[in-house]
């Protein structure tokens, strides 16, 4: 069980490997189980902004010359000192965003994967070269682009910032993350090891800020390329800012994901398959199952779902809100659904939690029943442990379900047939799909990103996609002696 910490963290921006106060508007930072005050920071100005991005880019060409194993070599040690102080990291992590400390520690585990695969870059031929006629030869050669951003969530303080940071930096770029304001202090302590990890002053920079800080950031002449995560209409407004001025972009927003049971489904697997899809975070994950498509009998195992869910424990089995704010948006979606006609099965509103958390945010897992499609909670992406249910006869209306939805993320069937887990593979829309899997995230080297309204932009965010989005393919065609046979291509 966490304590309210000592003494609030002072969170100042990065620059040149060294902190320095940001000189807007200052904001103290709440911790969603205690609503007590852990930290405080200022936002960057546009002329904080510009220090940190002179910086970065005066970094640029030595960072780039250097072989691709040195640059891995420092990024190995930077997850050397990740995996030694995984404790304080996971723990930094749960007391600002409102993970179980579990929760984080996994987050911190999945981003270090990201980290492995970046460094084994070094083995790996990113270019390529071929003869293509008598005396001449074309090759391709990875260049990074120089300074670029990345934009992360509240919701996963560390593993958003690595599926970034390493591969960004390992393919010769400089990087500047900002953070949520709402979690400045895991990004300060990755900056910190960083910086003990003998990263180079200016490769790795943290600018702290709100709106007026990414937009400076977007907008400055030096940056080159823009990664998002976060909502769908920031993820739009931020893709378009940078798509307007010409620089690359890859921006995902949020999800509406279903998780369609067929009737031979798996029991034992489906229920806890769905409940942890569902309340993992407190629901707050792009890649939560929100949505309960149960076709047929299979209807028969929502009971054993709210079963589970009556027994989770606050601040154990699931974790905070991330704000006041949050919580009151829920609560008013979960009785606009019963307004609506919907069936509230289990309420999530009506657990408290243990004493030295009741001045925090929680809501418990929601199971809500007799939900029509056009529902506010079957569309909307809500963003909490509310599992909204729709009940239909045949595969097609779940797949039709799934088709209308303006988002694209993730969508996972429950089944023990082989034919209806291709069939839907085939023809859901979503860009990540899970069979019997409730939260389908893929792992290295394959990538991470949906579709529709939940990315903006090309390519995914990690993987060998990602290897793509940081670098721009220079080509080089060459001929070194005249040839007695020459072609039309000579």
């Amino acid at each position: 069980m966490f304590s309210p910490p000592d003494t609030i963290a002072e969170c100042h921006n990065l620059v040149d490997n060294t902190a320095r106060p940001a000189s807007g508007p200052e904001k103290t930072v709440l911790s969603p189980y205690f609503g007590r005050p852990i930290a405080r920071l200022a936002a960057s100005t546009a002329d904080d902004v510009a220090a940190v991005v002179q910086a970065a880019a005066k970094a640029v060409p030595a960072w780039r010359m250097r072989p691709l194993r040195e640059r891995a070599l420092i990024l190995g040690r930077l997850r050397g000192l990740l995996a030694e102080r995984a404790d304080e990291v996971a723990q930094t992590a749960a007391l600002e965003s409102g993970k179980t400390e579990a929760e984080a520690r996994a987050g911190l585990e999945r981003g270090l994967e990201v980290v492995d695969f970046a460094m084994s870059l070094q083995a790996v031929e990113l270019g390529g070269a071929l003869d293509v006629s008598r005396g001449v030869r074309c090759e391709v050669r990875r260049e990074p682009l120089g300074v670029v951003v990345g934009i992360t969530p509240f919701n996963f303080p560390a593993m958003v910032p690595l599926w970034m940071m390493p591969l960004a930096v390992c393919t010769g770029n400089t990087f500047v993350l900002k953070p949520s304001d709402k979690v400045p202090m895991t990004a300060n302590l990755l900056g910190h090891l960083a910086v003990l990890a003998g990263f180079p002053p200016g490769v790795f920079s943290i600018a702290h800020g709100d709106q007026r800080t990414v937009e400076a950031l977007v907008d400055h002449p030096d940056v080159q390329a823009v990664a998002f995560v976060g909502s769908t209409p920031v993820a739009q407004s931020v893709y378009a800012r940078a798509a307007t001025q010409g620089k690359r972009a890859l921006c995902l927003g949020g999800a509406k994901n279903h998780l369609i049971v067929a009737p031979d489904a798996d029991p034992e697997l489906t229920v806890r398959a769905v409940y942890d899809s569902f309340t993992g975070c407190a629901g707050q994950r792009c890649m939560a199952g929100s949505v309960l498509v149960t076709i047929g009998e299979a209807s028969e195992l929502v009971q054993r779902i709210v079963d589970l869910s009556q027994r989770c424990r606050l601040g154990e089995g699931i974790g905070a809100l991330i704000d006041g704010q949050a919580r009151e948006r829920l609560f008013g979606a979960i009785e606009r659904a019963q307004g609506e006609g919907a069936r509230v099965l289990c309420d999530g509103r009506r657990l408290e939690p243990p004493e030295p958390y009741r001045g925090g945010y929680w809501l418990g897992p929601t199971v809500v029943d007799q939900v029509r499609p056009h529902m506010e909670c079957a569309t909307r992406e809500l963003f909490g442990p509310i599992l909204s249910i729709v009940r239909v006869d045949t595969l097609d209306e779940a797949l039709a379900l799934e088709q209308q939805s303006p988002y694209g993320n993730a969508t996972s069937i429950f089944t023990q047939s082989g034919a209806v887990a291709r069939r839907v593979a085939e023809q859901a829309t979503s860009g990540m799909i899970g069979v019997n899997v409730g939260v389908p995230v893929p792992r290295d080297p394959f990538s991470f990103g949906g579709s529709k309204k939940s990315k903006f932009g090309q390519g995914d965010i990690t993987g060998v996609s990602a290897v793509e989005f940081w670098t721009e393919r220079k080509k080089v065609t060459s001929k070194w002696a005249l040839q007695s046979d020459q072609s039309w291509i000579s």
